[in-house]
């Protein structure tokens, strides 16, 4: 293992072992991640004594700043491109109502019976004695070649101490593409219940990583699977199943928006556009209707699914801010290319998207795309086509008329002084009249024109230009 630690830090921290002399640590997921060649800034350092203590005469080696928790016991500092964090070994004990456990000082076994599984228990010596020793109580490093992922206890004590070990377990599934353990598989679904006494934080923050996974719909199928995401976002389980009447039958939209998810991902890493993919259907079971003779409709579940998102955002402690109106918008247009790469495409509908979409027009066509996820061969290949066609006609009209994040060539205060009235009810009919006629192409997108056009627009309500 020496030739994996070749970063000065362990160097100091080995030397600083032998000075001192500890047993010292890196310990779980920097370690892991060296076996399987992840890059990795943060280590944990655990250390047979006291952690703050051994911090501290690190930080002054390096001449670094040490910020000290010590409700905590635990210590870290920042150097170079490195987050490292220190901490004495600890065992813990808990209690049925809290996460948070009872902590004493332990042994080095203690501290990789506390992990929560055995691939975050590895630990490598840092003391000059034993420099780059492995030791692996649980054989975590034949789980890890098994891309298994197993606790090193009874996983039945291990999520009910820790409820959030559950969401990690699927986390790690998800980001490594890893099997849970059958048995840990069983323990998740009999604790499930006990995800409530986890902070909405905290099952945001492991929720967004499994939505940042290579494939999410791996941690997804895991959640559903063992009903924590019954338990901790509800609405989108709604999604699930398949109803038929008169031998008609819908598509299953919970798999559907599984399969948009992972589409999108191949395109983007952006969280809030994967986001969008999760919601973009979210309000299909309000507004499923079954209409005799024509089969299954969802009418309106844009707008519906719209007016949903910052009540699930408000739900999930997401953020109330420009992500979430980003996220609403995606919702509420995702529909619209669709519609224009299945019908004859006119230069008003595209002038109203790329109005509507601003410069967020490139991630709702992303989405857009994500959402084709028929199995026919032939729909697949005419829609792609359509969509072609679109973003091209996207690109022509936005070239020639500037509609992109448009602002109006004529304003309220030029109507004002054009016409010398306050501000009023014909000032903002004159001004929506302005806007529909440059987006049906009435009017170039210029500022004469649309003079011209205020001018006769203002007659024929009964409005003189002023004299000057």
């Amino acid at each position: 293992m020496k030739q994996h630690l070749k970063h000065s830090i362990f160097s100091t921290l080995s030397r600083l072992a032998g000075e001192h002399n500890l047993q010292v640590y890196a310990i779980g997921g920097f370690v892991r991640d060296l076996f399987l060649s992840r890059p990795s800034k943060d280590i944990d350092i655990v250390i047979i004594g006291n952690g703050i203590s051994f911090a501290e005469s690190v930080a002054k080696k390096l001449n670094v700043k040490l910020s000290v928790f010590k409700n905590f016991g635990t210590a870290s500092l920042k150097y170079q491109d490195l987050e490292i964090e220190f901490v004495g070994a600890r065992k813990e004990s808990y209690r049925l109502d809290s996460r948070k456990p009872v902590v004493e000082n332990g042994t080095l076994e203690d501290d990789q019976k506390r992990r929560d599984f055995t691939i975050n228990a590895l630990a490598i010596s840092l003391h000059p004695d034993t420099f780059g020793q492995l030791l692996d109580p649980f054989d975590g490093i034949a789980d890890l070649n098994q891309k298994l992922i197993r606790t090193p206890l009874n996983p039945v004590e291990t999520f009910s101490d820790d409820p959030l070990r559950m969401l990690r377990a699927i986390r790690f599934a998800s980001q490594l593409n890893f099997r849970i353990d059958e048995i840990a598989v069983d323990a998740i679904k009999s604790n499930a219940d006990r995800i409530s006494i986890i902070s909405q934080e905290r099952i945001s923050d492991e929720l967004n990583k499994i939505i940042l996974s290579p494939q999410p719909s791996v941690g997804f199928n895991h959640l559903f699977d063992t009903r924590l995401l019954h338990k901790i976002f509800p609405q989108m389980t709604a999604l699930y199943g398949v109803e038929i009447i008169d031998g008609k039958g819908h598509k299953d939209n919970f798999y559907h928006t599984l399969q948009v998810l992972d589409n999108i991902c191949g395109a983007t890493d952006d969280l809030w556009l994967r986001w969008a993919a999760i919601l973009h259907d979210i309000a299909k079971p309000a507004t499923k209707r079954f209409e005799p003779g024509h089969g299954w409709t969802f009418h309106g579940h844009e707008d519906r699914g719209a007016r949903m998102v910052p009540k699930i955002f408000t739900q999930l402690k997401l953020p109330l801010n420009e992500k979430m109106k980003f996220v609403q918008k995606m919702v509420q247009l995702h529909l619209r290319p669709i519609v224009l790469a299945q019908s004859i495409v006119t230069d008003s509908a595209v002038r109203r998207l790329l109005f509507e979409a601003g410069d967020d027009i490139e991630s709702l066509m992303l989405l857009c795309k994500a959402d084709i996820t028929t199995k026919n061969e032939y729909k697949v290949k005419k829609y792609r086509q359509n969509f072609e066609l679109v973003q091209q006609k996207l690109k022509d009209v936005e070239e020639r008329d500037s509609m992109r994040n448009w602002q109006p060539p004529v304003t309220g205060i030029d109507i004002m002084e054009l016409f010398g009235i306050k501000e009023g009810r014909e000032v903002g009919i004159i001004k929506n009249q302005i806007r529909e006629a440059i987006l049906e192409g009435e009017i170039p997108n210029e500022r004469e024109a649309a003079i011209e056009y205020t001018i006769r627009k203002g007659e024929e309500i009964g409005l003189k230009v002023a004299e000057r």
